[in-house]
């Protein structure tokens, strides 16, 4: 037994790695990797993918793992930062609730980095993304006060994904390069010293945000690196007087969050998938709006529109109002109430609305931001009283004739309540894969990872993701 509580969870991690998963949650990661590498590849020619490339490139090193679509080989650290951040540069990529987190777009491009650069297998890349992911979901649960019904990084301005996603990172890579339980420990240990990530780009512009996941996978690696190299960590970097929690929450956590029912109840298998590229808070209002559209509500009849939201959500999605309803690109569209629903009433493709609704030619359409002024966002009590374990909400709307329609969403799409099937998440993978892969790539990196047992090196897999 490895000493403190990163002890237990490198313990943890190290006999599920070798004993292998269940089946049905080693068949959810293979989901969420489908998933993140559709997303990833939709996310290619992004500023801040391009921003990433030309400072990983400048770095050089050696070759020793693939960047998704540009196929350019980088060190391991540095391909996984490029990746990462195309995972995260959409918001597109899956959430863990009530933690909310994004543990994927940082567990993922580590684990086929890592897998890739010693020549690993596919189910060997799963094993270990999955025990990332459940870490990352661990340390954020642990960070979850039921009182605020909040998490207490959210409540200080910091971003959960990275930070936590930096040791769930650190775990990964570890894993894949065989440590023993005490290096997986030091790694994490050492990661604690690397994690970071503020919030404010969410409310105020500026594109950092979308490298944070890509900066929690580089730290990871590296850290992992150090630790097999000598370096350690303290036993007591999350509970210490100077730990983690310490620093992040004030020293407020959830020990049994952390560590109860490891090996048993399975965080990582309950990820939403995001069906709409925009912001999970956003997407009841999106739901809401579809099915009024679907009911035959005609955007033009509009006077008003009421959004209700989760109370907490606002300060996200809704504030500062007039930003929200004018967004400056396609970006800070994706994370607006107001714009978000004008969209669903308006927009259209992909699984509701597309990647093409939210670009920065689409932030001046003149209908879209006329609809967009008409909506008043407000704290909703019933979605606020589920919140965070669901991101509820509510569209009230009213004609110019005088009619009042609304519609209630309790559980948003793509949650374990309302799951995506098998076919929509294939049809978000091509969706989001097709243009810039091609059919012919798209379809073996479906069959790789929809097979009952993942298998195959990850080189090859890595392969087909390449133009």
């Amino acid at each position: 037994m490895v000493e403190g509580l990163v002890g237990r969870l490198a313990d943890f991690a190290a006999a599920a790695h070798r004993s292998g998963l269940p089946d049905e949650v080693a068949a959810a990661s293979q989901r969420s990797i489908l998933d993140t590498i559709g997303v990833a590849v939709a996310a290619a020619a992004e500023d801040a993918v391009s921003a990433a490339g030309i400072a990983a490139t400048r770095w050089a090193g050696t070759a020793e793992a693939t960047v998704l679509v540009t196929g350019e080989r980088l060190p391991a650290a540095s391909a996984a930062l490029v990746n990462g951040t195309m995972a995260h540069a959409l918001d597109f990529d899956d959430t863990h609730l009530p933690s909310v987190l994004h543990p994927s777009a940082s567990v993922v491009p580590t684990a086929l980095a890592v897998a890739e650069q010693r020549g690993a297998s596919l189910a060997q890349a799963v094993r270990a993304a999955t025990l990332g992911s459940e870490i990352t979901c661990r340390l954020g649960m642990a960070a979850y006060d039921p009182e605020l019904r909040n998490s207490i990084f959210f409540e200080r301005g910091l971003h959960a994904t990275s930070i936590c996603g930096t040791l769930g990172s650190a775990a990964t890579a570890s894993l894949l390069m065989d440590a023993a339980p005490v290096q997986v420990a030091n790694a994490m240990a050492i990661a604690a010293s690397m994690g970071a990530g503020l919030l404010e780009a969410n409310r105020t512009g500026g594109t950092v945000k979308r490298i944070h996941c890509g900066w929690a996978a580089h730290s990871g690696i590296v850290a992992a690196q150090l630790a097999a190299a000598g370096l350690t960590g303290p036993p007591t970097v999350l509970e210490g007087r100077f730990g983690f929690f310490a620093a992040y929450t004030g020293g407020w956590f959830d020990p049994a969050a952390l560590t109860e029912g490891l090996g048993d109840r399975w965080e990582s298998a309950r990820l939403f998938a995001k069906p709409y590229p925009t912001n999970h808070f956003t997407h009841a209002g999106i739901d809401a709006a579809l099915a009024l559209r679907a009911a035959g509500l005609d955007p033009a009849e509009i006077s008003e529109i009421t959004l209700g939201v989760p109370s907490p959500v606002l300060r996200t999605i809704a504030e500062p109002a007039e930003e929200k309803a004018r967004p400056a690109s396609g970006y800070q569209a994706r994370f607006s109430g107001p714009f978000t629903v004008a969209s669903a009433l308006l927009g259209g493709g992909g699984l509701g609305v597309s990647l093409a609704d939210f670009t920065d030619d689409t932030v001046h359409d003149s209908d879209r931001l006329q609809l967009a002024s008409l909506v008043r966002c407000v704290a909703d009590d019933e979605a606020t009283a589920t919140f965070p374990h669901q991101f509820g909400g509510i569209v009230r709307v009213r004609t110019k004739s005088g009619r009042e329609l609304e519609h209630r969403i309790r559980y948003s799409r793509g949650g374990p309540e309302h799951p995506l099937s098998a076919a929509e998440l294939a049809e978000k993978f091509r969706l989001n894969a097709d243009p810039v892969l091609g059919a012919d790539r798209a379809t073996h990196v479906v069959a790789a990872l929809t097979r009952p047992i993942a298998d195959g090196p990850v080189a090859d897999l890595m392969t087909a993701t390449v133009t």
